[in-house]
Formats: C-alpha cells, sequence, structure tokens
C-alpha cells in the first residue's frame, strides 16, 4: 500500500489580501512536524511558542495552564492519520501569543503519495506572511503601509529594522522550498535510521 498524504491549507486570519500557504505532508506525520512545515512555509523564524487547537484540545508544547485548568498536549505526539481516522479536517494554529498570529488549518484532501516528491513539501500560496514581532495584525498593517510607500515618514525607520525591502506579494518560493527540503532530508535521514537499526535486530 502507498504512503498517504494530507494535503493542507493554512489561511492567517484577518489577513486581507489572504496570505496562505497549501502544504502537503505524510499522514505519519505528528502536528509537531506540521507546526515546523508552517514555520517553514511562512518564513517564520521559530523563535515563539506555537499551539494547536483540535477541538476542546490542545496541542504543543506540553504544559499544564493553571488558568485555563486545560493541560497543552505534547504536539510531536499526535499524527495527522489519527485527525483523518476522527474527521477532523479544520483546526487553528497560534505561533507567538504575543503577535498573536492565529491561522485557519483545513485538510482539502488525502492522497497516494507521489514517488517522485519528497515530503512534506510546498504546494503553493499567496502573500508574504508577517515579519516577526512585527506587532500583530495592526503593527503588520503599519509595517505593510510604510514599506510599500517610499514618502512615508517611517519608511526609513521600518527599511532599517527590517534590513531589506518587503514586497507583499513575493511569498520567496525558493526560500521556502529549500526549508521544506531540509525537512524531508530530516525525514529521510530517520526513516534510514529507523530501516538500518531494523536490519541489525
Amino acid at each position: 500500500m502507498s504512503e498517504q498524504i494530507a494535503r493542507i491549507r493554512i489561511t492567517l486570519d484577518d489577513s486581507k489580501p489572504a496570505v496562505w500557504r497549501r502544504v502537503e505532508l505524510p499522514l505519519t506525520n505528528s502536528l509537531k512536524t506540521l507546526h515546523l512545515a508552517i514555520q517553514a512555509a511562512m518564513l517564520f523564524e521559530n523563535y515563539h511558542l506555537f499551539q494547536f487547537e483540535v477541538g476542546d484540545t490542545r496541542y504543543g508544547i506540553p504544559f499544564d495552564d493553571e488558568w485555563s485548568g486545560t493541560p497543552t498536549r505534547d504536539a510531536g505526539n499526535i499524527r495527522l492519520e489519527k485527525l483523518v481516522e476522527r474527521g477532523i479536517t479544520d483546526f487553528t494554529y497560534t505561533y507567538d501569543f504575543g503577535d498573536n498570529w492565529r491561522h485557519t488549518v483545513a485538510i482539502e484532501a488525502v492522497a497516494p503519495a507521489d514517488p517522485a516528491k519528497e515530503y512534506p513539501c510546498f504546494a503553493d500560496g499567496e502573500r508574504r506572511a508577517p515579519p516577526e514581532d512585527v506587532g500583530g495584525t495592526s503593527g503588520f498593517e503599519e509595517f505593510v503601509e510604510a514599506m510599500t510607500k517610499p514618502r512615508h515618514p517611517e519608511h526609513r525607520a521600518v527599511l532599517e529594522w527590517y534590513g531589506s525591502a518587503f514586497d507583499p506579494a513575493d511569498i520567496s518560493p525558493e526560500e521556502i522550498g529549500i526549508r521544506m527540503g531540509k525537512l524531508a532530508k530530516r525525514r529521510a535521514n530517520g526513516r534510514a535510521a529507523r530501516k538500518k537499526a531494523q536490519g541489525l535486530q
């Protein structure tokens, strides 16, 4: 039986025009791997905490929330196939609890893996995601306004802060591909190591 993959769309909430990415991951991958794939596809730097909310259950880096009384479970311990088996196709992903980047995650399809592809992989998307620590939705809107208008009074300051030009339409597919390639290589190395270990038993 061929490996099955999930085609997943991630949309940044409250982004107009929409900032979104589509990625493909094997069903055997965990939510932690999906987190890393989102980081790669959005060109985030994985500086901050993250959390998936699947129904009433939260997954991320495990800890007990003394305020809500609801524990956060380890995202590395739940595989995509379990969500698919439960009929779950939509859930949320939040990155950076300060800037509060909430995303809607949709499992669009499950299909046989393409033997010519390395997974996880990037499929497509639109609009550049916010830079780290830009200050949430309102901060991002102000950042884009200042960046895209050379006569804006804050243009020079934000350009210096960011360190380069910022094109809201350029998602840098080559850079995304490089980052995804590192994830795929890590997965391939892990599988090879497991096969080698099994052969030694």
